[in-house]
Order: structure tokens, then C-alpha cells, then sequence
């Protein structure tokens, strides 16, 4: 049984895996605390970027012998295989540890095992402390895994009634400063960043991240099925990030030679979804940030492709003009799709509200 301390250490290793964020993928965040043998904290590490030690290596590394016959708590199963480092599983064996405590079990089946592996050893083993914290900040690479595509998130500002811009089409800004940094922030955790065309002909977006230091640029992917939006010259084909267009398999382009250009397959709403995200999972694209307008939007919902909502309320009232979600195949109040609220914080004057949708 968990005692107040495992708990507290664990809850220490999710805050430190959280640090990674935006700089790991395609490998997962993970956070580890080591406590001595008298359960005092000793080492602790977190998983900086992908072909990096891993969490429990720094966090050992810092314990140095005070690990020996200590505990180690980490967010994810210790992996049990050797890729571009080695097992963590044998890395904690060799260190000498008497008891490892993990919060979400390694769904990756290159990597499972590490828990028979420590238990092999003589080491005692809990699992699950923690496991829905850990499993939310976990959620991209989680979903990557168990699903073969990425994780998606649709994010949206929107005034208080749900408008997201006005009858005459303005929409800049609805949200405060404070609340456009905060994408910034998002973006930053993301692997891409999608929109459609109605964006790019409305705003000619640039996508990339700003103001957030040491940031690792997202992949700018635009949805163009006609290739008639993105135009040479258009901001996302500058060099400030990594772009790619996705048009139909038919489309006659006129973009640059040097352009990425991803050519998909048409469904009964326009490009396939489904073979766009499996074609960025290919890509190593483990998180996609909607911010798509509204009829990109609907489409990813109706289609069930959304795992995580972010909106962004400003205290405003328009009473007309476009809302924030297009046509998502809900034709009447009993299909209404449920939300589980997650999140609400206030960013500067601004309300942001995460929420994950419930099963349908």
C-alpha cells in the first residue's frame, strides 16, 4: 500500500517529466525522484530529449550510492530495451536499488517488460501510484502508442457567446495578450500545427512558435485539398519552421519544388483524416495542435479524432458571426457530445478551459 510519502515523490517525478514537454517526441515525458534507503530524496531526473539519458538515468546519476537500497519512483515503466540508450530496468538493478514504484505501464512493445525484468532481480515493484496524473501528462505519446496516430488537440478562441470572430469577419483580437502567449506555450508542446483552408485564405497564419525560449519548432502542416491556398510567398513556406502542405491526390500544384507536399486520399467531407494522421505518425508526429477554423474543427470531431479541447474564452459578447465548431454530425440534442472538464485557469482577463471528450 502507497504510503503519504511514496505519493509525495511520485507527485514530484510527474512535475519534473512535465519539463520535457515540447522536447522529447517521438519518445515519451517521463519524470523519476530516487529516495535513500531511510527514504530521504537523493536523485531525481527527468527525460530532457529524444536520443538522451533517460529520467531514471539522471535522477541515478545524481543519487550516486545513496541509491542502494533505496526506492526510485517513476512516471513510466522502466524500459527494457537497449535503442539509442540502454535499459533503464538494468540501470536501476546495477544501481542497487531495493524497490521501484511505477505510475503507467509501458504500452510500447519494444520497450515493455521492465517490471518482470526488476522483479527477476529481486526488486520490489509497485504499480499504477498516481497512474491517471501521470497518464494525463502523458497523453500524446499514450495515444501515439495505442492508437497509430497522434494525439489531437483543438484549440479555439472565442468570445463569451462562442463567436469567433465578427459579422463583418473581423476577428483580431478577441483574446488578450496574455491568452495568444499562451498558445505560444502550446504550440511549443506540439509536434505540429494544422490548420485549413479557410484559415489560410483569411489570415495567412505563419504558425511558428514565438516567445517561448529554447522552443523546438512544430511542423506547420496546412490542409489545402485543392492546393489552391497556400500561395507562393504565403508565411508558412518561409524558413522559420518546418513546413508541409497536404492536398489531394489529384491536385495540381503550384508551389515550389522544395515544397513538402503530401498527397491524400479524398473521403465523403474532403481529405482523409485518418490518412493524414497516419501519415504524420509515420512522420514521428506523436501530438497535432488543431487551430483550424470552425469547419476543420467539425470535421475532426465528427470524425472522433479529437482528444483534448482548449478553449479560450474572452470576456465579450459579439452576438453574431461565425461560431467556434462547424458541423460535427450532431443533428440533435441527444447526440450532443459530452465533455469532461479537466481544467479552468484565468489568463490574463481571459478564461481558458481544457476539457477531454467522453466516450460516444
Amino acid at each position: 500500500m502507497a504510503t503519504a510519502a511514496d505519493t509525495t515523490a511520485m507527485r514530484r517525478a510527474i512535475e519534473l517529466a512535465a519539463r520535457g514537454l515540447g522536447f522529447t517526441s517521438p519518445n515519451p515525458i517521463v519524470g523519476c525522484v530516487v529516495t535513500d534507503a531511510s527514504g530521504h530524496p537523493v536523485g531525481e531526473g527527468y527525460h530532457q530529449r529524444a536520443g538522451g539519458p533517460h529520467a531514471e538515468v539522471h535522477a541515478l546519476r545524481a543519487a550516486g550510492v545513496l541509491a542502494r537500497g533505496g526506492t526510485a519512483y517513476v512516471t513510466l515503466e522502466p524500459c527494457n530495451h537497449t535503442g539509442r540508450t540502454g535499459p533503464c530496468a538494468q540501470a536501476l538493478i546495477d544501481a542497487g536499488v531495493a524497490r521501484v514504484v511505477y505510475a503507467v505501464a509501458d504500452p510500447n512493445p519494444q520497450a515493455t517488460g521492465g517490471a518482470a525484468t526488476l522483479r527477476a532481480a529481486g526488486i520490489e515493484v509497485g504499480a499504477g501510484l498516481l497512474a491517471a496524473e501521470a497518464e494525463a501528462g502523458n497523453a500524446a505519446w499514450l495515444t501515439a502508442v495505442r492508437t497509430g496516430r497522434p494525439h489531437v488537440t483543438w484549440k479555439y478562441a472565442a468570445t463569451l457567446d462562442g463567436r469567433i470572430a465578427a459579422a463583418d469577419g473581423t476577428s483580431r483580437w478577441i483574446t488578450s495578450p496574455e491568452a495568444r502567449a499562451d498558445v505560444h506555450r502550446l504550440r511549443a508542446e506540439a509536434d505540429a500545427v494544422l490548420v485549413g483552408t479557410g484559415t489560410m485564405r483569411a489570415d495567412d497564419p505563419h504558425l511558428a512558435v514565438r516567445g517561448v525560449e529554447g522552443a523546438v519548432q512544430p511542423l506547420r502542416v496546412v490542409l489545402d485539398g485543392s492546393a489552391s491556398a497556400v500561395k507562393p510567398g504565403a508565411r508558412v513556406l518561409d524558413d522559420a519552421a518546418p513546413t508541409l502542405i497536404a492536398v489531394a491526390a489529384d491536385a495540381i500544384t503550384e508551389l515550389p519544388p522544395s515544397t513538402d507536399v503530401l498527397r491524400l486520399p479524398r473521403d465523403g467531407r474532403g481529405l482523409s483524416l485518418p490518412a493524414l494522421l497516419a501519415a504524420l505518425h509515420e512522420r514521428s508526429v506523436r501530438s497535432v495542435l488543431l487551430e483550424g477554423g470552425p469547419t476543420l474543427a467539425g470535421a475532426f470531431v465528427a470524425a472522433g479524432l479529437v482528444d483534448r479541447v482548449v478553449g479560450y474564452l474572452a470576456p465579450v459578447l459579439l452576438g453574431a458571426g461565425p461560431a467556434a465548431l462547424g458541423d460535427a454530425a450532431v443533428t440533435t440534442i441527444t447526440e450532443a457530445i459530452g465533455l469532461d472538464v479537466t481544467e479552468t485557469v484565468r489568463i490574463g482577463p481571459d478564461l481558458r478551459i481544457t476539457a477531454t471528450p467522453k466516450e460516444r
